[in-house]
């Protein structure tokens, strides 16, 4: 026989668990963004600016209590809050910013508090005794199934952003200053007692706002079977490597970090902006392609893989516009590539496997936005592999048309120093590998020089004239040698024409 008993207790939100260590994450950075702005620091606008952030944290974990009437009301009181701290920052406009910023977080949070009463004895707790909560709630993220959780959610984050930003300090010097800024050495000559009770206690003023927790009143429902009840069954952790929480987290955070990445390539190399003290633009320009091009390759499989057909992640609506923004800044990065090379061609020549850089990295921002237009049309990898192989097909049927030694040879010498008056010196010794299709640029190059040409260079031209002559053999016969002749025919016409008689 079972009989049932209502009653009446007064009981406290329970602690999700899986939240924690995302949560105890972003109470750290806050606590490091009051170090930077109040540490030793005056206060001023600090504190606004400090609030506003402390606020978007409390918005971002508590969305799922949000209203948008009440959401409306607490951003005014906030923004009220604010007005005086903005315009003064003294003791009452202190008090103020606090007052408001609980206010807010209790019409927004805390639907249930509706009298007067009870909207006053929850802010008392909340001031009392939410401060001291942290280091209580805090050690629950070493929880076994919230810790493995966790792990499992941050370890590929965490992994693929330490590789991305390898590969960003590789290419870019200003990064690889910042990164060298992480060694342990520097970092405890700013530890001391008085800084980390600092940190503490900002810890325990913050964690309230991000770990909201009001007590309230529920009916409880207790069944009281005749048997024995058995005891629950203990929880499962089932974290996917690559599911979609994973992939959001991974997302925010490489969003953000080439973020810093383009934001640094628009102020150097796009605005030509002074570059900090023993870099130089030239080095600037020149370590970032290949690295680059490396990171988008490396972000292009991490999309491929995450956003699979028919995926979890490929049906969110919030990994969705991540994975298009993320995309975007990579082709950017792809632009940025291409721009340093272009710079460093310009500064020492074309070659080969410059021209081929050029050509991998066009190919990678194609490869790139098609990625984005099989997820938004929702075709399978076969198409993307079927388009991608269509566009590498072209490409390699038109570079079969392109005269490359000639190309190469026209531009090194027309962008010479001896031409140009800027960059390096022509360098005949490649100029003559690259074969007849060359002769035309070489002749050029020759012309330039100052003096008779040298016995040696004088012979190896007339072993590419040799082997332009025997070109045109009708076995041997291509159209390119046709009209490379004609040129030489037509230059060599010209030449004796100016020549004077006599």
């Amino acid at each position: 026989m079972t009989s049932l008993a209502s009653t009446i207790v007064e009981e406290i939100k329970p602690i999700g668990h899986s939240s924690i260590p995302a949560k105890v994450g972003l109470a750290l950075v806050l606590a490091a963004l009051a170090d930077w702005l109040f540490y030793g620091q005056r206060i001023g606008l600090s504190l606004t600016l400090f609030a506003i952030a402390l606020a978007g944290v409390s918005a971002l974990f508590n969305h799922a209590a949000l209203d948008l009437r009440r959401a409306l009301i607490g951003s005014a009181i906030l923004v009220a809050g604010l007005v005086p701290a903005v315009e003064e920052l003294n003791t009452l406009s202190f008090l103020i910013l606090i007052a408001s910023l609980a206010i807010a977080l209790l019409l927004v949070t805390n639907a249930e508090a509706t009298g007067l009463a009870d909207r006053v004895r929850a802010l008392r707790n909340f001031l009392l005794l939410g401060p001291f909560r942290f280091f209580l709630d805090a050690s629950q993220a070493f929880n076994a199934s919230a810790l493995t959780r966790g792990i499992a959610r941050w370890l590929l984050p965490a992994a693929l952003s330490t590789v991305f930003v390898a590969l960003f300090a590789a290419a870019n010097p200003v990064i690889e200053q910042w990164v060298s800024l992480l060694n342990p050495k520097l970092i405890l000559q700013y530890v001391s007692i008085p800084r980390v009770l600092f940190w503490a206690l900002m810890l325990a003023l913050v964690w309230p706002f991000i770990h909201v927790r009001w007590r309230r009143k529920t009916i409880v429902t207790i069944a009281v079977a005749d048997g024995p009840v058995p005891p629950p069954l203990p929880p499962l952790v089932s974290a996917e490597f690559l599911g979609p929480s994973t992939i959001l987290r991974s997302l925010i955070l490489f969003n953000l970090l080439f973020a810093a990445q383009s934001i640094l390539d628009g102020i150097y190399l796009w605005g030509h902006m002074a570059l900090p003290d023993n870099l130089t633009y030239a080095g600037y320009a020149h370590r970032g392609a290949y690295p680059l091009i490396a990171t988008a390759l490396l972000a292009a499989a991490f999309v491929l893989a995450a956003m699979r057909p028919g995926g979890p992640a490929e049906k969110s609506k919030v990994i969705r516009p991540l994975v298009y923004l993320w995309v975007g800044q990579n082709v950017l990065l792809v632009a940025s590539s291409i721009l340093r090379l272009d710079l460093y061609v310009d500064i020492y020549m074309l070659t080969y496997w410059r021209i081929a850089a050029f050509i991998w990295m066009g190919l990678v921002a194609l490869g790139l936005i098609l990625i984005v237009a099989r997820i938004a049309l929702n075709r399978s990898n076969r198409w993307l592999i079927g388009a991608n192989l269509i566009a590498l097909a072209i490409v390699l049927y038109g570079c079969s048309l392109v005269n490359f030694d000639a190309f190469i040879a026209d531009y090194n010498v027309t962008h010479s120093r001896e031409a140009s008056g800027n960059g390096v010196q022509i360098d005949i010794n490649y100029l003559l590998t690259l074969g007849p299709q060359a002769l035309p640029a070489i002749d050029r190059a020759i012309m330039l020089r100052p003096g008779n040409p040298e016995s040696c260079l004088v012979s190896r031209r007339d072993r590419l004239i040799e082997q332009q002559r025997q070109d045109l053999a009708w076995r041997s016969w291509g159209f390119r040698s046709w009209r490379l002749q004609r040129r030489l025919d037509a230059q060599a016409k010209d030449q004796s024409g100016s020549r004077p008689a006599g």
